[in-house]
């Protein structure tokens, strides 16, 4: 069974980095095109970056420069790396393999001082 969990949340101060990581089993995150969203409380879920089997690399306005998506295909996982971050990152963020309707459990960024 295809499974995707994502890990690394957690209370950053503004400024401030956390990498998150979408570990998979089950399915090959190298042959897939992965995605990363966002929802924040009360607002609709939004993308933010994603990749593809190929490596290329896409990422919203809104966090550009400022994340960056990656994937290590040994650990078959993927990355967003998180840097400057504002309070308005503020989100459970979820990785998907859209093709397979698949999503993580999400993980909690709180960014706050």
């Amino acid at each position: 069974q295809a499974q995707l969990v994502e890990s690394g949340g957690g209370l950053v101060q503004p400024g401030g980095s956390l990498r998150l990581s979408c570990a998979a089993s089950g399915i090959d995150l190298s042959i897939s095109i992965v995605g990363w969203y966002r929802q924040a409380p009360g607002k609709r879920r939004e993308w933010v970056a994603q990749i593809t089997p190929a490596g290329a690399t896409n990422h919203a306005n809104f966090v550009k420069t400022r994340f960056t998506i990656s994937r290590d295909n040994a650990k078959n996982t993927v990355y967003l790396q998180m840097n400057s971050l504002k309070p308005e990152d503020t989100a459970v963020y979820q990785c998907s393999v859209m093709s397979r309707q698949l999503w993580g459990q999400g993980t909690q960024v709180t960014v706050s001082s």
